[in-house]
């Protein structure tokens, strides 16, 4: 959530950021119902102010002789009653005007950073290294990931499709021991860089799917348990940033690192027609997660370590890669900065998305009261909260499977190898 004192303070800046952010957001309906809610607040705080005072007046006056039914404090006492009257019909009228606003603000993405290049679109993102090329594969005849899969009878989709519907797979035998594989090892070398692990719940109240900014707008995308207001987690980075949701953390405590392996849930909105085959867009999917609550005075330099934390794993794997740095028109709801790595798919013959590394600065925080103090200072300010995927499981399968091809099988990355007892599929 965006606070309502820098949109106040600045608006004409307020509005160009939102604007580079591609779709249209106007903030004059916030700030005129803000202008309201202000006046309604100090007309109250006078008439507040003006009842204390009659309260004191009618005491004083009792106290050096008045008459307490007598008509002076009489006239006193209805003015006071006339006051009481005008608070309680102000009251409503202010909540009501703040929820409104807070739904207007709830509303609005996170600005861009001023370091994020400004584009309308992901033809304007801008790639800022690769890494692996002495690993792109040699052999031309690659067959794509969901092919080999099912060669060698280590993905099914056909009969997923029968046990829940399109865009599901089934795992099987060495398929399932890989998918296993990654995540141990995944989780093993994040919390080897320092990552706390957790296992959070997997479903999730629509106050923390709130907090980190997939509601109210993007509903339609997460499956929901109608009966019990709970969905499916989308990606670990919400139950696990909910985790301190509503608390005041200590300065010393920061910075909080955590990874986390979860299976994602996602309807995939809006893509049907893309990626219909094989294990790029699912509805269910493993990930692990790396989650950072940090100080914002260290949240440039940490959100480039995370970057790294992600980019460690395809190093290790050997996967051929680049990273690139999203435009303003290209970067979600929430992020103000974000780092997408691309893994090679050679197949398809170009870079796929494997992980987003965002920073949502103090957008998630706010929105979920995530707070710290430090000592010596009054107050309290919002963390910075950090995520990237350490890494999309299936996603990374598929990269296997295809860059790591050989004509009598699939060879295994060599960090692998001790998880799974064998060196070929």
């Amino acid at each position: 959530m965006l606070d309502l004192k820098q949109i106040r303070e600045n608006p004409q800046d307020v509005q160009e950021r939102l604007n580079h952010k591609g779709a249209h957001h106007d903030i004059k309906p916030i700030l005129q119902l803000d202008q309201q809610q202000r006046e309604l607040e100090a007309k109250r705080s006078q008439l507040q102010a003006r009842g204390n005072e009659i309260g004191k007046l009618v005491g004083q006056k009792i106290k050096s002789g008045s008459d307490p039914n007598g008509a002076e404090i009489q006239t006193l006492r209805e003015e006071g009653n006339s006051v009481k009257a005008q608070i309680a019909e102000l009251e409503p009228q202010e909540r009501e005007l703040k929820a409104i606003i807070e739904e207007l603000l709830l509303a609005l993405p996170n600005l861009p950073s001023q370091s994020t290049p400004i584009g309308k679109s992901e033809e304007e993102n801008v790639e800022v290294r690769r890494w692996g090329d002495e690993y792109l594969p040699q052999n031309s005849n690659i067959l794509p990931h969901e092919e080999i899969g099912e060669k060698l009878g280590i993905l099914n989709f056909e009969r997923a499709v029968k046990v829940a519907k399109s865009r599901f797979v089934t795992l099987i035998g060495a398929g399932a021991a890989l998918e296993r594989a990654l995540i141990s090892f995944m989780l093993d070398r994040q919390i080897a860089a320092g990552y706390v692990e957790v296992i959070p719940p997997f479903l999730i109240n629509s106050e923390s799917l709130k907090a980190t900014g997939q509601l109210p707008k993007f509903a339609e995308e997460s499956f929901k348990c109608d009966q019990d207001d709970l969905w499916l987690a989308p990606t670990a980075e919400v139950p696990v940033t909910n985790l301190y949701r509503d608390e005041i953390l200590e300065a010393s405590q920061l910075p909080i690192y955590h990874c986390a392996y979860t299976p994602c849930f996602r309807r995939e909105a809006g893509s049907y027609g893309r990626d219909t085959r094989g294990l790029i867009r699912l509805h269910q999917f493993n990930k692990v997660e790396l989650v950072k609550f940090v100080h914002p005075d260290t949240s440039p330099a940490e959100h480039e370590s995370l970057v790294r934390d992600a980019e460690a794993i395809l190093q290790a794997l050997q996967l051929p890669y680049r990273v690139i740095e999203l435009c303003t028109g290209d970067l979600s709801f929430s992020a103000a900065k974000c780092y997408d790595l691309e893994v090679w798919l050679p197949s398809a013959g170009k870079y796929r998305e494997i992980s987003s590394c965002s920073n949502f600065e103090d957008f998630q925080a706010r929105r979920g009261s995530i707070r710290f103090r430090e000592t010596g200072k009054k107050g309290t300010q919002f963390v910075h909260t950090l995520n990237g995927s350490g890494l999309a499981i299936g996603r990374t399968m598929a990269a296997i499977l295809e860059n790591y091809q050989q004509p009598d099988g699939i060879r295994i990355p060599e960090v692998l190898q001790p998880y799974l007892g064998r060196e070929v599929l």
